[in-house]
Order: C-alpha cells, then sequence, then structure tokens
C-alpha cells in the first residue's frame, strides 16, 4: 500500500484529498503547515507528498528544497497562481508534477498514479540482487532509490534519479532530448527545455569527480545524452 502525504493548510481541501485518496486504497497523513509537514516526512517516511505552496508558515518551496536535501520521493505541488508554474516546471525545486486550484480529485489522483507507476512501477518484484546498477564505484538501488558512489551516498532529486536511472538501464543507448523529456517529465512540447539542461548539469556536478570531463553521462552532440557503456 501506497502512502501518501499532504502538506495542505486548507484542512477542507486536505480532507477532500484524504477522502478521495483513501477510496483508492492509499494510506494517508496529513499536515498542515510546512513545519509540520517536515516532521511527518520523517517520521512516516511517504510514497508520494502532495504539496502545497502557499503555506502559513514556510513555503512549499522552502519545503520542498529541504526534502530533496534528503529523499528524491516525488513531489506534487498544489499551486493558485499560474504565474508559479514556470518556477515549478523550471524544476530546479526537483518536484514531479503540478495540479492548479480548485483541484479536481479525479485528475489529481491519475496524475498521482502516473508518477507512482513511473517512479515505482517497474520496480516491483525486482530481487535484492537485481535491484541494482553498479558502474565503476557507482551503485544505484532501484527500490530504495538510492545512488552511492564508492560507498558514499549521494544526495539526487527525484527527478535527477529518474533521469539518471532512464539511461543507466539501457547502457549506450542514445536518448534524444525529446526522449529525456518526455520518459523524465511527460512533457509534450519541447520548446523550452532548459529544465533537461539544468537536471543534466546538477547530475553531473554529484556524480563525476571531474564534471567538466564526465565518465558516466555522455554527451552526444546535436541528439542528446546516453550513459557510458564502456564503464566496467
Amino acid at each position: 500500500m501506497y502512502h501518501i502525504l499532504i502538506i495542505e493548510d486548507d484542512h477542507g481541501v486536505a480532507l477532500g484529498l484524504k477522502i478521495g485518496f483513501e477510496r483508492e486504497n492509499w494510506q494517508v497523513t496529513c499536515a498542515y503547515t510546512g513545519k509540520e509537514g517536515l516532521e511527518k516526512f520523517k517520521k512516516v517516511e511517504p510514497d508520494l507528498i502532495i504539496l502545497d505552496i502557499g503555506l502559513p508558515d514556510i513555503s512549499g518551496f522552502e519545503v520542498c528544497g529541504k526534502i530533496c536535501m534528503e529523499s528524491n520521493v516525488p513531489i506534487i505541488f498544489l499551486t493558485a497562481r499560474d504565474e508559479e508554474i514556470d518556477t515549478i516546471l523550471g524544476l530546479e525545486l526537483g518536484a514531479d508534477d503540478y495540479v492548479t486550484k480548485p483541484v479536481s480529485i479525479r485528475q489529481l489522483c491519475s496524475r498521482v498514479k502516473a508518477v507512482l507507476r513511473r517512479v515505482y512501477g517497474d520496480f516491483i518484484g525486482f530481487s535484492d540482487k537485481s535491484n541494482k546498477l553498479k558502474f565503476n564505484g557507482l551503485e544505484i538501488d532501484l527500490l530504495k532509490r538510492t545512488v552511492k558512489r564508492k560507498n558514499q551516498t549521494i544526495k539526487l532529486t527525484g527527478k535527477e534519479f529518474e533521469l539518471l536511472v532512464t539511461m543507466a538501464k539501457l547502457p549506450g543507448r542514445v536518448f534524444t532530448r525529446e526522449m529525456l523529456l518526455d520518459r523524465v517529465w511527460g512533457f509534450n512540447n519541447y520548446e523550452d527545455d532548459r529544465v533537461l539542461n539544468v537536471s543534466i548539469y546538477r547530475l553531473r556536478e554529484k556524480i563525476e569527480l571531474d564534471p567538466s570531463n564526465p565518465q558516466y553521462i555522455i554527451t552526444v552532440r546535436g541528439v542528446g545524452y546516453k550513459f557510458n557503456d564502456e564503464i566496467k
């Protein structure tokens, strides 16, 4: 059973989401401030977080940043203001999706299912041995969603982890920019692909010994990127 954490200051909205999610047989925990949300995040270790941007004490952006420093749990933002969407889609924050208010519970459940399927669906039934990818000191645990380099844990956002896994599961395969945007972010409009540039840059900064001379994530000029298949 998936465990969803809702961080939403409007008790009525939170209750409506809780009822809708429980109908999907998901376990639900609610928090009504940013501080309470961070405390419950550490306590319940949720599989996905619904995070309102306009919290009374700490902004949802700040809460997201703090969570992403510790975990790559998927996050879906709730926003009431259209002008915030560009910031969210810039996804320098590490969020996986956003939904604008007023919220349709049916729509939100569909979005939650899509994220859960994308993040966890491929790994159901993996054995303890087969859920790890290892490349010359880099270890990716698909079930725990952790990454280590030479036994040192590397903190990745949810999107950085998905981007890495998408390429690492098929070493040597060239992924076009459009393919990565579609598979990791679900974009169907590729006119603004800055989010991919930012994510590749940050991922290299975290996993490469020398980001200026990457050994894992290789640029294929004019096409896209690939995970180096010559690393043993």
